[in-house]
């Protein structure tokens, strides 16, 4: 996934121009984007606050970071079990 160069702030601030009824085309064009990646940023951040979507943001790191934890929880765990099993080991 590609880094943004605008801030959070700043695309919710853009969203909120177009709610306010600007033109997407308008903003876009002085974002710099084009109206596409306006449309985009309102279906994902649309009706959110700054501090909202840093929050999100923050959940969905750490959701990752629960995710990638239990996935390497689970190898070690099928590991020892198949040393368990090659062994004859029985609990």
């Amino acid at each position: 996934m590609s880094v943004s160069k605008y801030t959070e702030a700043q695309i919710i601030g853009a969203v909120k121009q177009v709610e306010a009824g600007r033109k997407a085309e308008e903003v876009a064009r002085e974002m710099g984007v084009s109206k596409h990646t306006v449309y985009a940023w309102k279906q994902k951040y649309g009706g959110l606050e700054v501090a909202e979507a840093q929050e999100l943001k923050q959940l969905r790191d750490e959701n990752s970071r629960l995710k990638k934890l239990v996935a390497d929880l689970s190898l070690d765990k099928d590991a020892l079990q198949h040393v368990i099993r090659k062994n004859g080991y029985s609990l």
